[in-house]
Parts: C-alpha cells; sequence; structure tokens
C-alpha cells in the first residue's frame, strides 16, 4: 500500500463550532469512560449485545444505501416508503439530515481535494477523519441542495431530524428496561445507544481518512481516493473508494462478486423484491 502525505495549502478562517464540539464532547468520554465503567459494575445483557449489533448494521446501512447511494449518487430508485425507512435509520446514526450530509457529499465529490471539499484529505488525517466537523465550513453553496430539497421525503426527514435522533437512542433504553427495569435500560442505552452510535460514527469517518490516505488506485489517480477492502468490512462495502469515485453513480461500490459489499446485496435484494428499480452500474 501507499501513503499519501498531508500537504500544506492555504485555508481560509473558520469558526469554532461549539454546537458539534459539544455533542462529540460528550459522546466519546460517554463511549470511552461510561460504557467501559458500566460493564465493570454491572456487566451488559444478551439484549445489550444483540441490539447493540443489530443497530449497527441497519443504521450503517441507513448511511450507506440511504444517504449515500440513494440521495447523494442516485444509484437507484426506491418507494417512498422505502426511502423513509432508510433515512430513518440513517438518521439514527446522528451524521446530519439527509440534506445536509448528501450536500456536503455531492461537494466533496465535486471539489475533491480542493479548499472547498469539506473532508479534505489534503489537511491531513484529523481534519478529514472528524476535525473538519468542529469548524464551520465557510464553503457551503446552496447549488449542492438545490437537487434534494425538490424531494419531499428527505424535506420531512430534514424537519424531523431531532426526533428521529431522539427515538434512536430512546429505543435502546426501552427495550433495556423492558427486559431487565432501570439498570437493563441504562445498560442497553450505554451500549446499543451511545456506544453504537461513536462506533457507526467513526466507521464512516474511516471512509473520508483512511481511504484517502492509503491504499491502492487501480482506478485512476485524478483524486485521493483508495481503495481498502478491509475498511469495508465495519462499513458495509465502502471501503472500495477509488472505484467509487471514478464510477459515482454505481449502485456497487466493489464491483466484483466476491467483493465484500452488504449495501449492494441490499440494494439488489431490494431490486429482486420489487422495492428498488433503475440499479445504475458500470462495466
Amino acid at each position: 500500500m501507499t501513503s499519501q502525505p498531508s500537504a500544506c495549502i492555504e485555508r481560509t478562517p473558520r469558526a469554532f463550532d461549539f454546537r458539534n464540539a459539544t455533542l462529540f464532547g460528550v459522546l466519546t468520554p460517554v463511549t470511552l469512560i461510561g460504557v467501559p465503567t458500566f460493564a465493570y459494575f454491572y456487566d451488559y445483557t444478551w439484549v445489550d449485545w444483540s441490539l447493540f449489533a443489530a443497530l449497527y448494521v441497519v443504521t450503517g446501512l441507513g448511511i450507506t444505501v440511504g444517504y449515500h447511494r440513494l440521495l447523494a449518487h442516485r444509484s437507484f430508485t426506491c418507494p417512498d416508503w422505502v426511502k423513509a425507512a432508510l433515512l430513518i435509520a440513517g438518521g439514527w446514526a446522528l451524521e446530519n439530515s439527509v440534506l445536509k450530509w448528501a450536500a456536503d457529499h455531492i461537494r466533496h465529490h465535486a471539489r475533491c481535494d480542493q479548499e472547498d471539499d469539506p473532508y479534505n484529505a489534503k489537511l491531513g488525517f484529523w481534519h478529514s477523519h472528524c476535525g473538519w466537523l468542529f469548524r464551520i465550513d465557510p464553503h457551503r453553496d446552496e447549488k449542492y441542495a438545490s437537487r434534494l430539497k425538490q424531494d419531499r421525503i428527505v424535506m420531512w426527514q430534514h424537519k424531523y431530524y431531532l426526533p428521529i435522533v431522539l427515538s434512536g437512542l430512546a429505543l435502546p433504553f426501552i427495550v433495556g428496561f423492558l427486559y431487565k427495569g432501570w439498570v437493563g435500560g441504562l445498560g442497553c442505552f450505554l451500549l446499543a445507544g451511545v456506544g453504537r452510535t461513536f462506533f457507526v460514527l467513526n466507521s464512516t469517518f474511516c471512509i473520508n481518512s483512511i481511504c484517502h490516505l492509503w491504499g491502492e488506485q487501480p482506478h485512476g489517480k485524478e483524486n485521493s481516493s483508495r481503495d481498502g477492502w478491509w475498511v469495508s468490512l465495519v462499513t458495509f462495502g465502502e471501503g472500495y473508494h477509488n472505484y467509487h469515485h471514478k464510477y459515482q453513480s454505481d449502485y456497487r461500490n466493489g464491483p466484483k462478486w466476491y467483493n465484500f459489499d452488504p449495501s449492494k446485496w441490499l440494494i439488489y435484494f431490494l431490486s429482486m423484491m420489487g422495492l428498488a428499480s433503475s440499479l445504475r452500474r458500470f462495466s
């Protein structure tokens, strides 16, 4: 594998984003300190671990299939109720509404490695992984969100994003409470709610950072995107990133049959069930 060092480039001054900093300032220590502390005193039940795994898969696919391949790249179409379900699952991942997420991602592809690339990897690992979230982006442009704003399901999810997020955190507490009372509710909330959110967030961040810094470039070197099959193991197939930048609207990130890409398998399964159509692919 090859590595692309970060380069010093001119940056527009950016104001500190206190909202995101506060959010991550709470989420990170609760995960890294609170989750293991609870395990030491009470331990987690099979319900907690089962819901952690289930919600990791559901919310991760909500991002990769719903936010990314469906809305940002229009790699397939589906009925509104399927789209709404995917966007609820994606909302539970706490990665912003799909309106903002997809607009940023469209801009990333349009301006990759440039000053107005929101997670420009040329500014280093920290910036591309999550540092970009702690500064208010001065380069947001309405044109990247214009198509998304014409979608009524996108706008519905944007309007009700906060209740959707809260429902995703309330669900594990309710399940844990029904199984084992208040202690069970707290444990399930910590592991399957807060902890799961932390790990899904960082798996997504790995695409912006690792897959632009380390890996192979078999499909072109026009930008810093790279393939890292091993990243696909935790991101449901998103690690074939050099291919994705070359063929952005392909519903597959891993084009070979043996590539580990659960997101393409889900999309194909939906098409077999009559719940997805117009699957786009390139040879």
